[in-house]
């Protein structure tokens, strides 16, 4: 089964290095990657540019073509048509894959069903240190235990943990197959403002269509890089107003996404 990661990506090239250079050590090899970046940067472009000659897997870049604010949500749905894989995987570009992170996901999919896991949230001193050494081993169990990061118990790989049902995606780490996401018209382009359009959004549309939503946390384990908050309650307000007017008019299927209804 081929599968299209698709990274959401702003600006930190620093962190996309680290992201590719663990991509290059996955376990599950049947991938392409495709970068939504929310801006127009030519030193990204350049980055990945000479990127498509260094590591082994496709990439694919899709941008702005004016920088007009947040715009995620567009973005993603113009890498969900750029891609070619019949499952499709989101991360965030802050975020380090495990060596199995796709592996998890290619043998959990499941047809009518969106798959989701959490991630370890490193301290900004381990952050640093994997910054100026670019060390992927840093990542590895006594390290990250003696760190002060958060959400260690997410670094534990048992891929046999009992799965539940539940609702809670995370537009970070989280995947399906990609005619279910057609099905719902992918992203909602409506919301302009982050923390609430990628994430809560999806999630309730998803269920209202009928699929069901299932964790596979400690399988799909990733590594998110600190950094500040860069969204405020104000942001996220508005867009719970968004959700919840949508939610009244029961638009599962939304009006502004991959196709324009």
């Amino acid at each position: 089964m081929r599968i299209s990661l698709i990274i959401a990506f702003y600006k930190n090239i620093t962190a996309l290095e680290l992201i590719f250079k663990a991509l290059e050590r996955q376990t599950y090899t049947d991938f392409e990657v495709i970068i939504a970046e929310d801006d127009n940067n030519p030193a990204a472009a350049d980055f990945i540019t000479k990127a498509r000659l260094r590591f082994s897997f496709p990439i694919k870049h899709e941008y702005q073509d004016k920088d007009k604010g947040f715009r995620k949500n567009q973005m993603l749905n113009r890498a969900i048509r750029q891609s070619e894989g019949e499952f499709l995987v989101f991360l965030d570009g802050d975020c380090i894959p495990h060596k199995n992170f796709l592996k998890a996901y290619a043998a959990n999919a499941s047809e009518n069903t969106a798959l989701f896991a959490r991630r370890v949230m490193l301290s900004e001193g381990l952050t640093n240190k994997i910054y100026e050494t670019e060390d992927l081993k840093l990542l590895s169990f006594w390290p990250l235990w003696l760190s002060t990061s958060r959400r260690k118990k997410y670094a534990l790989y048992l891929p046999f943990y009992g799965k539940k049902h539940r609702l809670r995606i995370f537009g970070c780490n989280w995947g399906l197959y990609k005619k279910n996401i057609l099905e719902v018209n992918g992203f909602d382009e409506d919301y302009t403002t982050a923390g609430v359009g990628e994430d809560n959004d999806i999630e309730w549309r998803l269920a209202g269509y009928g699929f069901k939503i299932r964790s596979i946390r400690y399988a799909a384990i990733e590594y998110h890089l600190h950094h500040p908050f860069n969204y405020s309650d104000k942001d996220t307000s508005v867009g719970y107003r968004q959700m919840r007017e949508k939610k009244e008019l029961n638009l599962v299927r939304c009006k502004n996404g991959l196709e324009k209804l």
